[in-house]
């Protein structure tokens, strides 16, 4: 049998990501930093399961069973406006907003709508690389630009949007970024921002970690000073809630709403409208607060734990980022070491991470840094994984 898979799919390859989590899911012994899962400990399972009994056996059972509302269960939707409003000041009557599976369908979405062959997205690199795969699916091209510890590097931006009139849109992960742990600046922001307006391209301000802060002043969105409609704002309660739910949100200016509502169609007609009850109970009928309190705690802790475990261990010519919120922490090893051989040794070792190149728009180059997602280690495996990390630098950085 002949058949041709469509052009698009030859820029199209698997999770790099995923390569290694399923090689830690196969071997329990190993220490695993791979995977962005939250912490269990985060999961409200005991309100769940009353959410899910109330949502079976109330009036609202009948209804729940049926398809539902593309932009959403009503409940859900207008409370995730009213904290928007309150949080950032979202203004509803200039906005929409519509309850996806997940954020990567927000960013195919925004993608289906803007995206055409030939367009160009600007990206952050490293950068989450599924997102990647998602603007490659509509044949667009990728244009990577550094960040840096206070976000995207502005210049660069500018100079790729100066040299470049392809680019349509910018993608940002403003806040404790996938994978580095870095943050955008709130002038940075603003900068981005005015840039976008100035050359006339959209942002996707992909945010899914905004709730996750645990030091630090609270940064706005981009999406908070967005006069134009410009900006298409993504986030998820896969974070803050489970991501087995595949619950997000996309905000998107009133102009956009009917093609945003026929693309929801398109792919799924709705979200999960028995997952989205039980997500509007936790929210509104919990102390969703102090829930979100326990989340940043513990990541907090937790990322202070590593960070120092690794400076105590590591050589000196490693680095760590410092992130103020989120789930990641990069590690960025001297140039002459390749993260890749990094990792495989790691593994060898008991720990598994993932290497920078899974975040790269060319995934075949060599990179020099790594990611470790901190959240589901325990306390002791993050002490144990350090030290073996921290031995592995000096292993090879004395062996060169």
């Amino acid at each position: 049998m002949n058949i041709k898979v469509a052009d698009r799919m030859e820029h199209i390859s698997g999770s790099v990501i995923r390569k290694f989590a399923e090689r830690a899911a196969a071997d329990p012994e190993l220490i695993n930093f791979s995977n962005g899962n939250p912490s269990e400990v985060t999961f409200p399972i005991e309100d769940m399961r009353r959410f899910y009994d109330e949502a079976l056996s109330t009036g609202y059972s009948d209804e729940l069973m049926k398809y539902g509302v593309v932009k959403g269960f009503p409940p859900l939707t207008d409370f995730l406006k009213d904290r928007l409003h309150n949080k950032y000041g979202f203004d509803w009557d200039e906005n929409d907003l519509f309850i996806v599976s997940g954020g990567t369908q927000a960013a195919d979405i925004t993608s289906k709508i803007w995206l055409s062959k030939g367009d160009t997205v600007l990206v952050e690199e490293p950068s989450y690389a599924s997102c990647y795969n998602i603007f490659r699916c509509y044949e667009a091209e990728l244009k990577g630009v550094p960040i840096n510890e206070d976000g995207i590097d502005i210049d660069a931006v500018e100079k790729a949007l100066m040299e470049d009139d392809s680019i349509r849109m910018i993608y940002t992960i403003p806040s404790f970024q996938n994978p580095t742990g870095f943050s955008t600046s709130a002038m940075k922001r603003e900068q981005l921002y005015r840039l976008a307006s100035k050359y006339d391209v959209i942002i996707l301000e992909d945010d899914p970690y905004a709730e996750l802060r645990f030091s630090g002043d609270e940064i706005y969105p981009v999406k908070s000073m967005d006069t134009e409609g410009r900006v298409f704002y993504a986030s998820s309660l896969s974070k803050v809630v489970a991501p087995s739910f595949r619950l997000g949100y996309l905000v998107v200016n009133k102009r956009y709403s009917s093609y945003v509502n026929v693309c929801k169609q398109c792919t799924d007609i709705h979200s999960n409208t028995l997952a989205q009850y039980v997500a509007w109970g936790i929210m509104t009928k919990t102390d969703y607060e102090k829930h979100l309190e326990l989340a940043r705690s513990e990541y907090g802790r937790k990322a202070g734990l590593i960070r120092n475990e690794l400076i105590n261990h590591m050589h000196p010519s490693c680095r760590v980022s410092s992130p103020s919120g989120g789930m990641f922490i990069m590690i960025f090893l001297p140039e002459n070491i390749d993260a890749a051989d990094f990792v495989w040794k790691g593994i060898d070792r008991g720990v598994v991470c993932v290497p920078g190149s899974g975040f790269m728009i060319d995934g075949s180059k060599v990179s020099h840094s790594v990611r470790l997602c901190y959240a589901t280690a325990s306390d002791e495996e993050i002490i144990k994984g350090a030290e073996i990390i921290g031995k592995l630098t000096y292993d090879f950085i004395e062996g060169i």
